[in-house]
């Protein structure tokens, strides 16, 4: 136990995926600095009511400190009370030899631990959301910088109509505004703590233990408004196992709108389309064999954890469901395991997704080509419109043009350049009802794209520009400023 070396198995999360902030937020350092600091803020509000006197407060309060913290020594006793918050109240009341035999006084494990829990888990969201709008804020300038730049737009991986990459990269931010929606709730509604409860949730300890000098309904609203904690009116040894369920299902949720940008952006850094890439480094190796390569690996990455994010929330609806009445400790095990590495996930998600933002290469020659290879048939549309309204059986013409752009298709996948106006010109169902200077309108791209700029400029001022300038006033604070 301790720092880790590569003589033995190191999960990814250690070391390679997640950023040093999150991996604090999840270290065991951190962790029992938050349990000494509730045992502190539980000590200080039993001293308020006689229970701790104030030589034992000062001498717990001096010990709830970082640099008291002795992992190796808490770990020692571990191995032999199998015990691990046991094991840390251990050190840290020899540690405290006034105030050490009053700590953990009424309380439960899950009193102390729960609620650190929930602790940790909304500072690693706040690194989330600001995150998330870091992404928002980089795609904001992608979609004024390419509002105008048409571009083939695809159904069923065919080409459809144009549309422009501003408006392509203004559906991705609409996917994130709705996670960050979404999480916002998740912080004011669902991520609250177990409160101060005991053992099966009835507070009968500190009923007993505060002996009517106050209701446990104060007692437990004064310690928790120490940690600056919501908490539920109800609970049972412990808080609601269905919220790591919710938690992790908004998490899979923000993983879901990485992936689509990541596939995206795969699909069109393929050669065969070319349109956009993320960024390569200099000195960076695509393939051990072929040298010339440039693979996609950031947006592959984000794909890859994005998937094992998405199973995440599986496993907290079985230890959720499964924990019979007030406990069983069947959670544990799986708790320490999908709760950290979820956030560490999405943490390394959303840095690659701001890097590939921040150095997106988009190539416009290659727009440009794939638009004009496909994006003549896009004009039909309209013309078979127009040729209805001057008085022809629309069912006719559809069938009249699907033939010829069959023909004009079989001519571009030749490599031939696409023929579709001329062949339309030619028919005189056509070019009887409408003159040919009137047919090229139908066929400028750059005017087929209905109210897609107007649209970009939209959702930049009224969704993305309030989000980052609520963020950029507001302070998400880590809950150890509070102490």
């Amino acid at each position: 136990m301790g720092n880790f070396t590569f003589d033995e198995y190191v999960s990814v999360f250690s070391w390679r995926y997640g950023s040093k902030e999150m991996r604090r937020i999840f270290s065991e350092k951190r962790q029992r600095v938050l349990w000494r600091k509730l045992w502190s803020s539980l000590a200080e509000i039993q001293h308020k009511y006689g229970i701790v006197s104030k030589e034992e407060l000062e001498d717990i309060k001096a010990k709830a400190k970082e640099e008291y913290i002795e992992i190796s020594k808490a770990h020692e006793i571990e191995k032999e009370i199998k015990h691990d918050l046991m094991a840390e109240l251990r050190v840290f009341a020899d540690q405290s030899p006034i105030g050490g035999k009053k700590l953990h006084l009424g309380a439960t494990s899950a009193d102390i631990e729960d609620n650190v829990d929930i602790i940790r888990m909304r500072e690693a969201l706040n690194l989330i959301l600001r995150r998330t709008v870091n992404c928002l804020e980089d795609l904001a300038d992608k979609i004024l910088k390419y509002k105008a730049l048409v571009c083939m737009g695809y159904t069923h991986l065919q080409p459809a109509e144009p549309t422009t990459l501003g408006y392509r990269f203004a559906n991705y931010a609409l996917d994130l505004i709705l996670d960050l929606e979404l999480l916002e709730f998740l912080m004011k509604e669902v991520l609250k703590g177990k409160g101060i409860k005991g053992a099966v949730g009835t507070s009968a300890s500190f009923k007993s233990l505060l002996n009517n000098k106050v209701s446990t309904f104060e007692f437990e609203r004064e310690v928790m408004s120490l940690l600056g904690l919501e908490y539920f009116p109800v609970s049972t040894q412990t808080y609601p196992r269905k919220v790591d369920a919710i938690i992790l299902s908004c998490l899979a949720n923000l993983a879901q709108s990485c992936h689509k940008f990541a596939l995206d952006l795969r699909i069109l850094q393929s050669p065969n389309f070319g349109e956009i890439s993320e960024p390569f480094g200099e000195k960076q190796v695509g393939s051990s064999t072929m040298a010339f390569k440039r693979n996609p690996v950031y947006s592959e990455r984000i794909c890859s954890l994005s998937r094992f994010i998405y199973v995440l929330p599986y496993v907290a609806c079985f230890y959720s469901s499964s924990t019979i009445f007030e406990r069983t400790l069947d959670d544990s095990a799986a708790r320490r395991i999908v709760i950290p590495e979820a956030f560490l996930a999405l943490d390394e998600i959303l840095i690659l997704y701001e890097k590939i933002l921040k150095g997106l290469i988009v190539r416009e020659e290659m727009i440009r080509k794939n638009l004009k290879n496909f994006g003549l048939f896009s004009g039909t549309e309209a013309l078979m419109v127009k040729l209805t309204e001057l008085g022809e059986d629309r069912q006719r013409v559809h069938e009249l043009i699907r033939e010829i752009s069959m023909k004009a298709w079989e001519k571009v996948m030749k490599g031939e350049e696409n023929p579709l106006l001329e062949l339309l010109k030619k028919e005189k169902a056509i070019i009887s009802k409408i003159k040919e200077e009137e047919l090229k309108r139908y066929f400028e791209l750059e005017k087929y794209v209905g109210d897609a700029e107007e649209r970009c400029e939209l959702i930049v001022k009224e969704y993305i520009e309030p989000i980052i300038k609520r963020y950029k006033e507001s302070k998400l604070e880590a809950v150890e400023e509070r102490f």
